[in-house]
């Protein structure tokens, strides 16, 4: 029997997928948060592997079914998901579901914004201009999502140290070690919240 109080989530990613492992992995044996699918507008992510790996659904879509369609927003509400979460996810997210999921979609971003966020600015991008600019600092931003990249309200900020020696590659794995718990942890923090 579900739980009524149960809280749903559809994670977006287009890449790799090792924050949506970590999320996934952190809910796994918690009775309040379910990782319920893992949806993705590339056919070849390896985040799919990840999920099946972990028996998390998958569901794969292309650009018109996202942008011209009601495919995505009504498995959504099918599905009963409560939250949205981006790990990776590379396109621009319809004001349709936006406004259907007010404050309901948050985006994990590897820089310290508004610094390095926008169009283009994810994955080693973010890294690479982090060092070409002798940055002292790099880090984590989890945000609300609105109609803009990376614009939306800070939830929560981790700062990471940028050493001189450092390189785009060596960067992202301090981001990827310092995110592995930080993510799914300050998710929770704002479900406990939301659920009182």
């Amino acid at each position: 029997m579900k739980n009524k109080d149960l809280t749903r989530i559809a994670i977006f990613a287009s890449g790799s997928g090792t924050n949506a492992e970590n999320i996934i992995k952190y809910f796994s044996d918690n009775n309040n948060v379910e990782v319920n699918v893992i949806l993705s507008n590339k056919k070849e992510a390896f985040v799919l592997k990840r999920a099946e790996n972990l028996n998390i659904e998958t569901i794969v879509f292309n650009r018109h079914e996202f942008y011209e369609s009601d495919k995505i927003i009504t498995t959504l509400l099918l599905r009963k998901i409560d939250f949205i979460v981006l790990a990776g996810f590379l396109w621009l997210i319809p004001k349709e579901i936006i406004k259907e999921f007010k404050d309901r979609i948050i985006n994990i971003h590897p820089a310290l914004l508004p610094k390095y966020g926008g169009k283009g600015m994810y994955g080693n991008y973010v890294h690479e201009a982090v060092i070409k600019n002798k940055e002292k600092e790099s880090g984590i931003s989890i945000h609300y999502v609105n109609e803009h990249y990376d614009e939306g309200q800070i939830i929560f900020q981790k700062k990471i140290n940028v050493s001189e020696s450092d390189t785009p590659e060596s960067l992202a794995k301090k981001y990827i070690a310092s995110n592995m718990n930080i993510s799914p942890k300050s998710l929770n923090k704002l479900f406990n919240y939301i659920r009182k």
